[in-house]
């Protein structure tokens, strides 16, 4: 990781770094659609307590989507966004393509071992570690959607998209589950977690052992949903009235939102499986969003409410990749009380929470406790013009 004074895209290796051209702005409302959904990323991964947390900010416990599970594919569709401006001049130079492709795989690799490092911190056991996640997924994506948009054209991109859609619904709809049967969309018996459990057993999600959120196959899909976002990007781009950029965006904004429900009916909105129909739902309201913050930011520039998003979004990886390895360390620093030791987390959140609030008040106020503590550290970063790269 590097840190530079010069604002620079969060994700993708940048137009400049490939080309030498001179430093393009960045687009304020796309760090700001960025910050708004990392932020609520910290917001929904550190409750006070995982057995008392308001229903909208519970992932569906199957089929269905809550607030909570636009928040991940809003960063897949803001990677994609991100790689259509940060590689648009490289995309122009054809002898560049092998410098850049190794930067950008460079970039994945690194996000994916970041990923890993959390997972193995802090015992580092080899043997059961988890090797899906979250940050595993992005650098994956990332690698695969850069790459995508770097070598094809949009109309080689959106053949790509309904490929990856319509064969993901093929597979897991029609395809048989070796070892039991019939395709299903049961969590432990459809094909996606066979695959998972056939290739990495002992490897999964702790919480399941035999399956994956982040598992293999449905990492297809969410290339989709990135590649959503390279076209949105590459959309905005374009050399047009901005009212007319801004209404097209919002008419496939609620294009897709509709075919992603029409879709549900047969193939369920599942973040999981990370569904094809879960990837137009989240991907035509993820365009509806970032469309209205480029009306209100950058049209009509409304920014002053902007910037506590902005110092979120500029830093972003920083703050997810740091928010999951302090509460760690917080577990290991012990605190002993009358009642016995506890880790400093437990203690700080009983000491100070639960004794001042009803139990889900108490859940929420840690949690936003989090949001406002790396505020303050983010905006001091962002005063010293302090951007930390992967």
């Amino acid at each position: 990781m590097t840190t530079t004074s010069t604002p620079q895209p969060n994700l993708p290796t940048s137009a400049t770094e490939a080309t030498g051209a001179a430093p393009r702005l960045r687009l304020r409302s796309l760090d700001v659609f960025r910050g708004i959904t990392v932020l609520a990323m910290i917001l929904v991964n550190n409750p006070g307590s995982w057995g008392k947390i308001y229903a909208p900010l519970r992932h569906a416990a199957w089929h269905g989507c809550t607030p909570t599970d636009l928040v991940f594919p809003f960063f897949l569709f803001i990677v994609g966004v991100s790689i259509a401006y940060a590689f648009s001049g490289a995309k122009q130079i054809p002898e560049s393509h092998t410098k850049t492709i190794g930067r950008i795989i460079r970039r994945g690799l690194t996000l994916f071992a970041l990923g890993m490092f959390l997972a193995l911190f802090p015992k580092f056991d080899f043997e059961t570690v988890r090797i899906p996640g979250v940050l595993q997924r992005i650098g994956v994506v990332f690698i695969l959607a850069a790459i995508i948009f770097l070598k094809t054209e949009k109309r080689t991109q959106i053949m790509i998209i309904a490929f990856l859609l319509i064969g993901y619904w093929v597979v897991m709809m029609f395809v048989p589950v070796p070892g039991i049967g019939v395709s299903n969309l049961l969590p432990t018996t459809n094909l996606a977690a066979w695959l998972d459990n056939t290739l990495l057993p002992g490897h999964l999600w702790k919480s399941t052992k035999v399956w994956d959120p982040e598992g293999i196959l449905s990492t297809l899909p969410a290339v989709a949903t990135a590649l959503t976002g390279v076209l949105a990007g590459q959309w905005l781009k374009k050399k047009d009235d901005m009212g007319n950029k801004i209404a097209w965006l919002m008419v496939w904004g609620v294009i897709c939102t509709c075919l992603g429900l029409v879709w549900d009916l047969h193939f369920p909105i599942n973040k999981s499986l990370w569904t094809s129909s879960y990837v137009l739902y989240t991907s035509g309201l993820a365009m509806l969003g970032l469309g209205l913050c480029y009306w209100v930011i950058d049209v009509k520039g409304y920014q002053r409410f902007t910037t506590p998003f902005l110092v979120y979004g500029v830093n972003a990886i920083t703050v997810f990749f740091l928010s999951g390895l302090i509460p760690r360390i917080m577990g290991m620093i012990k605190v002993d009380t009358p009642a016995g030791e506890v880790d400093s987390k437990t203690y700080l959140y009983e000491t100070f929470y639960t004794s001042s609030f009803s139990p889900y008040n108490a859940s929420l106020a840690w949690a936003l406790t989090w949001i406002f503590f790396w505020m303050v550290i983010l905006w001091i970063m962002y005063k010293k013009n302090i951007i930390i790269k992967v």
